[in-house]
């Protein structure tokens, strides 16, 4: 297979996404035209210009070299779409609107570049029916390409094939976006959410519906979920706030509309929580709008009560005991959380077992190994271990056993049962999903290696 030389690419839609991307591109030294609408008043690519400014004001800099920012070049859709036959990749991200998609594929089609390969950034629809916008001939180079955001520090990318994609489409493309873009590539399927965002809101909407059933604020649970549970610092709902609360609406929404009952046993799950929804309504959307689940008074942090609709003071810790507890073997830190009395450690154990249960009950279906989901919550979610990393390391049978009895009494968001390859067969031989062989494909019922590209 020759070498897939990325000499230009075109990025098409200069929303903050779009714009971010192409920054990030300039950053590692490859050539990139900026595309948007034309302007209905003043210069034609005014949209793309203003965009390209914003860049040099957003924090964290999505450009390591402000000035870099004049290596943007500017196109818009009426008069430019000659520029496309130069480019060797065509990364579209507009907004998530499949109309919108669809029509713009059709617009751009005809002046792609034979060999290029042309991907969509969408965050979670599918791409399959957006392939379908295009010529047959032109399926066999497209594929999902999701960034995650910011694009310059998210260490994520996920790549996500349709049934008419070529694999050495994807293999070229991986190449370059590890050695070129210095990437973290996982390869998900094409469901809702794809990896990352479908385990990771699943875990942040278990973990927010364990906090209520626990009685549990929100600083209490951040303080829990963040570096005690080795994950990100800012924890569940610090996060939600620097995600956006309409941002994690949208992904929530998606699994919302386009799951049921009957292909997601988690379903009942995914429902907007009352304070979300109260936040969304009262425009407070996190750290866009200064306030969400927090806000900034001063120099004290408020946390948002939702019997009174209004903050109040904030800055509470977990009991020290779990901190603790949370510093123990693996194995240990499990029983003890699940047999603790208090309800932060009972609340611990919940989330954690929802996730194990979570992952093994969806691997089958949106990942195309057991890898690919641990790296995917590492890279996208800032987890110092994935789901099936920590159940391996705690012991595999041992820990199954524990979650399926929960399941069996109740306890869980689901009642679907571990699969059954959890108990039998290779992996419950192996003592988890990690082998020196490779990880387990649930798809496939057996260990695979990692690609060779």
């Amino acid at each position: 297979m020759s070498r897939f030389n990325v000499k230009k690419v075109a990025v098409l839609g200069a929303g903050v996404m779009g714009a971010q991307i192409a920054a990030h591109l300039v950053n590692v030294k490859v050539p990139v035209v900026l595309f948007d609408l034309a302007a209905k008043e003043g210069p034609k690519n005014g949209i793309v210009t203003r965009a390209i400014d914003g860049l040099k004001k957003l924090k964290p800099a999505p450009l390591g070299v402000p000035e870099d920012a004049a290596l943007i070049g500017q196109a818009n859709y009426d008069d430019d779409l000659e520029l496309l036959r130069g480019c060797d990749l065509v990364i579209e991200a507009i907004a998530e609107r499949m109309d919108w998609k669809t029509d713009l594929y059709h617009k751009i089609a005809p002046f792609i570049a034979p060999h290029a390969i042309v991907a969509s950034n969408t965050s979670g629809l599918s791409i399959t029916k957006l392939s379908e916008a295009l010529p047959e001939a032109m399926r066999a180079r497209f594929c999902g390409i999701h960034f995650f955001n910011p694009p310059r520090y998210m260490h994520l990318l996920e790549l996500i094939d349709t049934p008419t994609t070529a694999p050495e489409v994807l293999d070229q493309l991986e190449a370059f976006a590890t050695s070129g873009l210095g990437k973290g590539v996982v390869r998900a399927h094409d469901t809702p959410n794809f990896i990352a965002n479908r385990v990771g809101i699943a875990g942040m909407l278990g973990t927010m519906k364990e906090a209520e059933n626990f009685g549990l604020t929100y600083d209490v649970v951040d303080d829990l979920t963040g570096k005690k549970l080795g994950r990100a610092s800012s924890g569940t709902f610090r996060t939600a706030d620097v995600v956006g609360l309409d941002t994690m609406a949208h992904v929530v929404k998606t699994l919302q509309d386009h799951l049921t009952l009957e292909s997601d046993p988690f379903y009942e799950s995914y429902g907007t929580p009352a304070v979300l929804q109260k936040l969304l309504d009262l425009k407070q959307l996190g750290q866009k709008s200064k306030a969400g689940f927090y806000k900034k008074v001063g120099r004290d942090v408020l946390r948002f009560d939702l019997e009174s609709e209004d903050y109040v003071p904030g800055g509470q810790k977990a009991d020290e005991v779990y901190g603790r507890m949370l510093k123990r073997p693996a194995a240990e830190r499990l029983r003890l959380l699940r047999g603790a009395e208090g309800p932060q450690g009972q609340f611990l154990w919940a989330i954690l077992r929802n996730g194990f249960h979570y992952a093994a009950v969806h691997l089958g279906t949106i990942a195309d190994n057991a890898r690919d989901v641990d790296q995917a919550m590492r890279w996208g979610f800032g987890m110092q271990q994935g789901p099936f990393e920590l159940w391996q390391e705690a012991g595999w049978l041992d820990v199954a056993k524990m979650v399926q009895e929960d399941i069996d009494a109740g306890k869980a968001l689901s009642k679907a049962p571990l699969p059954d390859w959890v108990f039998s067969g290779p992996v419950a031989e192996a003592g988890g999903v990690h082998t020196a062989e490779g990880s387990w494909s649930a798809s496939a019922q057996k260990f695979v290696a990692r690609r060779a590209l």
